[in-house]
C-alpha cells in the first residue's frame, strides 16, 4: 500500500476494525518513511452476476431493475421500504451464495416470485402476471386457483 503523502510502500498497520455492517475492514496505517498516518478499507471484491435472458443475451444483474419491479408489484400494499430493501438484500445474498457467475433469468424470476409469495399474495400475483406474461383473465384465474390450493 502506497503512502498517500510520500508514495513509499513501507508502512505498518496500527489498528484494524470491522465496519458496522461487517463487510469491510478499516485499517489505520503509519508510513515508516514519513511517519504520517492514513486509513485504508479492505472489502470483498464482488464479481458481477450475469443474467442469461430468455433470448440468450447476457446482462449484469441490476438490483435497481429488480427493485422497480418489486415496488410496482407492492404498490398500494402495506409493505414498507425497509421490507423491500430487506427483500433485495436477501435476494442478492441468495444469488451470491449460489457461487455462479451466470444465472438464467427464469431462475431469478422464480426466486423473486417465491419471496414475494411469502411477503404478500397480491404483490405475488401482480409480479407473476408480468413475469409469466398473462394473456387473459384465465391466466389470472389459474394462478389464483393455484395460490388458493396451496393455502
Amino acid at each position: 500500500m502506497k503512502c498517500p503523502f510520500c508514495k513509499e510502500t513501507d508502512n505498518k498497520v496500527i489498528d484494524s476494525r470491522l465496519s458496522k455492517d461487517g463487510n469491510e475492514i478499516r485499517r489505520r496505517r503509519e508510513c515508516l518513511v514519513c511517519s504520517r498516518r492514513f486509513t485504508t478499507y479492505e472489502h470483498i471484491e464482488k464479481i458481477p452476476i450475469m443474467i442469461i435472458k430468455k433470448d440468450g443475451r447476457r446482462e449484469v444483474f441490476s438490483r435497481e431493475k429488480v427493485r422497480t419491479g418489486v415496488q410496482k408489484a407492492c404498490q398500494k400494499r402495506d409493505i414498507s421500504v425497509n421490507q423491500i430493501e430487506n427483500f433485495l438484500d436477501e435476494l442478492e445474498r441468495d444469488l451470491g451464495e449460489l457461487g455462479e457467475k451466470e444465472i438464467p433469468s427464469s431462475y431469478l424470476g422464480e426466486k423473486i416470485m417465491a419471496k414475494l409469495h411469502a411477503l404478500d399474495d397480491v404483490a405475488y400475483v401482480r409480479f407473476a402476471s408480468v413475469y409469466r406474461e398473462f394473456k387473459d383473465v384465465n391466466d389470472f384465474f389459474a394462478e389464483l386457483k393455484s395460490l388458493l390450493s396451496h393455502r
